[in-house]
Order: structure tokens, then sequence, then C-alpha cells
């Protein structure tokens, strides 16, 4: 299996799809590693999506980065986000599924080798980019 790169994606994308997907990333791919974040729903309440975005993946930073695998995820992650030289909303959605990716394979919940769950990480990213963008009329295979 490859690395699979999200973003050149994700500025095909509404804010309304990057929404889910970050909550997707957040709350499920997280959570089933072993990094559950108690989301304070009162701050998320009445956002537009982007700023709703911006407030999640706060709330999922502070929550994690304390930690030695949290603080070597963030750093990797902000370094490739900002390679990818995007735009907006876009680059915190980079940012945050970089930086769940690599945490994933530090989660406690995790059995695999840590390329073995980093290349299932990343695929079931993309999988779920691809059912969300298809959800809203966006077909990834078509032509960047």
């Amino acid at each position: 299996m490859t690395e699979l790169e999200l973003h050149p994606y994700l500025p095909r994308l509404s804010e309304v799809a990057l929404k889910e997907f970050t909550e997707w990333c957040v709350v499920e791919q997280a959570t089933e590693a072993g990094f559950e974040l108690i989301v304070d729903e009162s701050r998320l309440v009445n956002l537009a999506p982007a700023y709703y975005i911006e407030e999640l993946v706060d709330q999922f930073v502070k929550a994690t980065r304390e930690s030695i695998a949290g603080g070597m995820a963030i750093l990797a992650a902000g370094k490739q986000a900002d390679t990818h030289g995007l735009n907006g909303i876009a680059i915190v959605v980079d940012f945050i599924s970089l930086y769940v990716k690599y945490l994933v394979p530090k989660g406690e919940k995790n059995m695999l080798p840590i390329d073995e769950k980093l290349a299932q990480a990343a695929q079931e990213q993309f999988d779920k980019l691809s059912e969300i963008a298809n959800k809203y009329g966006v077909d990834l295979k078509a032509d960047i």
C-alpha cells in the first residue's frame, strides 16, 4: 500500500464536506486508536463550518499535544502541511488529518507495526474522504 496524500483533493471539497471529514478524523479515527476527545459542544454551536473546524481542531490538539507522541506528531504534521501550499480551511484540514494519522500508530489500541498502521490510517482517511466527496457530488478520481 502506498502513501495516500489527501492535500490535492481538499480544495475541491466544500467547507461542509471538510467539516464532516474533520469530525470523522478527530472523533472516530482518533478515538479508535485510543485518543478520545470529550468535545465541548457549547463552543461549536452555531459556528460556520470553517470556524467549527478550527474550534474542533483546537480542542483536539490541546487535548493530545502534551504527550511526547503528540508533540512529535504535531511537529511532523505541521511541517508536512506547510509544504503542501494550501490556503484557507483546507490547510487546517490537511494538518489535522496528518496529525491524526501520525498519532494513530502511537495509540494504546494499536496492535500493528507502526508502518502498517500508518498505511492503514492513510487508506482509511482516503476512503472516508472519497465517501464524503461522493456524498457531496465530487469525484476524487477525476483529474486534479
